[in-house]
């Protein structure tokens, strides 16, 4: 069965502080993103990847790859207005209607397992939809307006990329109107009625999105190395 992942990657960076876009920025030597990508080539070196960039930022990206001998195969789409556009178009390189499995990932998730990674895909097998969770450690409050309760945090999860799914599923569930309600692709594919699966996910393989994030990611990142 052909396997696909779909990265998206299509953030500006604002919340890092600094004009390059965070997936673009070497983490201890490295783009975050080629390091993502990598995590998916050591998992199955015959995963095909798309990654998927805003049209502006393709060139800089080729550049990059040059100036790190970036080889790693993989096929590049034009990222939409919204994430649900950029997968959308992802999905447009991967002409296989009936069979494989696809999953959808963070570009700024670069320590994904691989453990995790084949956990998912396996059940995708029968599944067909299968999303990674953590638990939640804190104290959980829901609030409305001034007004606040604590909620069992035994009832929710954290979820974590990739959500992966039979690639029929996928396409037929990306088909529909946007909705302000899709919220990330098991929420998509959830509007269909289909029933989504939860695995365990890895506490590393956290979201980069905040300077914060960064220095847990170097620490990742240099452990990773030793």
């Amino acid at each position: 069965m052909n396997k696909y992942v779909i990265i998206v990657a299509g953030g500006k960076g604002l919340r890092m502080g600094g004009e390059i876009p965070k997936q673009f920025l070497p983490l201890s030597g490295k783009p975050v993103l080629m390091r993502t990508a990598e995590a998916f080539y050591r998992y199955d070196n015959r995963i095909r990847i798309v990654l998927v960039l805003p049209a502006d930022q393709q060139t800089y990206w080729q550049r990059l790859c040059e100036r790190y001998q970036f080889t790693v195969p993989h096929q590049v789409a034009a990222g939409g207005e919204t994430r649900f556009q950029s997968v959308k178009n992802g999905l447009t390189l991967i002409k296989e209607e009936k069979e494989g499995i696809v999953g959808v990932h963070d570009g700024v998730r670069p320590f994904v397992s691989k453990e995790m990674i084949t956990r998912c895909y396996e059940m995708a097998e029968t599944k067909r939809a299968v999303i990674p969770v953590t638990e939640m450690m804190e104290t959980v409050r829901h609030t409305v307006g001034e007004e606040s309760e604590t909620v069992p945090r035994d009832e929710y999860k954290l979820v974590q990329t990739p959500q992966v799914f039979a690639v029929s599923l996928l396409k037929k569930a990306y088909r529909q109107t946007y909705s302000s309600q899709f919220t990330d692709d098991a929420s998509v594919v959830e509007a269909l009625g289909e029933k989504v699966y939860l695995t365990e996910g890895n506490w590393e393989n956290i979201k980069i999105t905040t300077p914060f994030d960064w220095q847990i990611g170097e620490l990742l990142a240099k452990r990773q190395l030793s």
